[in-house]
């Protein structure tokens, strides 16, 4: 626990240089860029950093790398590649938000709503929603340029320039399917209705492995691996241990979309039902439905719940077995990745770490 947090102080130390040596450099734009700059500081203050733990770890799964020593040029072109992953992050939320009109994120205003109420306090002319929207957007842009910047430098700093473009690899095939990914999940809430039960599971796994699993646990660990100059055997053995953990760690999140408490997710309660969410949970949720009881399920979902209907939808799903399910495919994910560090070839200490951050990321309440 302490070496996490330790990690974690880094993290966020680095992240906060990386900012202030950007502001620094758009010191010439004037005050009035500095709202968008002090929001990049302040979404990017705190979090749980799995993604950056990730990837540190698929590096020490190849590589021994003391971090608890001093920072050296091999530990920090890592925390480069780690902090490129959290600015990747920010801007994915960002934008997430934004499409799915959130209005919370982690207990304070959506970036969205923050720059809508700039607007409406200063009293400026136009929408202050369409200036909200557009100063989110270009947040994330930013962020996500930053980022590269980030993790062109790791690359930059591998001598063995193999290993640099293999992990320049994996980072860009990351970004492509998260959008992708992204934008499959945009368009499954768009169909007037869902598709037979299997068809939609299918779909909705679909999604899940593309927007969140693959990047938040695979592609960290690839990435981390990769500068540290993995072989495809370590790799191969990493993406099979990534890709289960990363399904629990969406499932748990799914589970915490309808279930979570508000004062520790810091987004309202049953916040996907409202959004519509055709997640894994609420497929297997409605297989079971009566039809008369599927119907107004359907007619539910997506629509703006007032307390008492989300209280329904939530009493649905639990009455229809579908969380056993999910928490039983959460623990079964967890079982298949832990089972693939058998006999891996990766630093025994680092797969020990990998067992209990895999625990932490799918048993989490945030």
């Amino acid at each position: 626990m302490q070496e996490t947090m330790r990690l974690a102080g880094l993290i966020q130390e680095r992240i906060g240089a990386t900012l202030t040596r950007h502001r620094e450099a758009l010191t010439p734009l004037g005050p009035d860029a500095l709202p968008l700059l002090d929001e990049a500081l302040g979404f990017l203050t705190g979090g749980k950093r799995f993604r950056a733990q990730f990837a540190v770890l698929g590096y020490r799964a190849v590589r021994e790398l003391d971090i608890d020593g001093d920072v050296t040029p091999e530990y920090a072109r890592i925390l480069d590649a780690a902090c490129a992953l959290e600015l990747f992050h920010a801007a994915a939320l960002i934008h997430d938000d934004v499409i799915d009109r959130s209005d919370t994120r982690r207990g304070r205003p959506s970036v969205h709503r923050l720059f809508g109420a700039l607007h409406r306090n200063a009293a400026w002319r136009g929408s202050a929603d369409h200036f909200g929207l557009a100063g989110a957007i270009l947040l994330g842009d930013l962020l996500q340029s930053w980022s590269d910047e980030l993790m062109q430098s790791a690359c930059d700093a591998t001598e063995d320039r193999a290993a640099a473009r293999r992990a320049r690899e994996h980072f860009n095939r990351m970004r492509s399917e998260v959008a992708v990914g992204q934008y499959l999940d945009v368009l499954e809430e768009q169909q007037p209705t869902f598709a037979d039960h299997e068809e939609q599971l299918e779909r909705s796994t679909r999604v899940l492995v593309y927007k969140s699993a693959k990047y938040s646990v695979e592609a960290p660990l690839l990435i981390g691996a990769a500068l540290a100059g993995a072989s495809p055997e370590t790799e191969e053995a990493l993406a099979d241990f990534g890709l289960p953990v990363g399904v629990a760690f969406q499932l748990r999140d799914d589970q915490l979309g309808v279930f979570g408490d508000p004062d520790i997710t810091g987004k309202p309660i049953g916040d996907d039902l409202i959004e519509g969410k055709r997640t894994v949970l609420v497929t297997l949720a409605r297989e079971n439905l009566p039809a008369t009881q599927r119907r107004i399920f359907d007619d539910l979902l997506g629509t703006d719940l007032d307390p008492e209907q989300v209280t329904i939808l939530q009493r649905t799903i639990r009455e229809s077995g579908a969380v056993e399910r999910v928490e039983d495919m959460i623990s079964r994910n967890v079982d298949r990745a832990i089972h693939a560090l058998a006999g891996a070839p990766i630093h025994p200490d680092a797969a020990a770490q990998l067992t209990q951050l895999s625990e932490r990321a799918a048993r989490r309440d945030a």
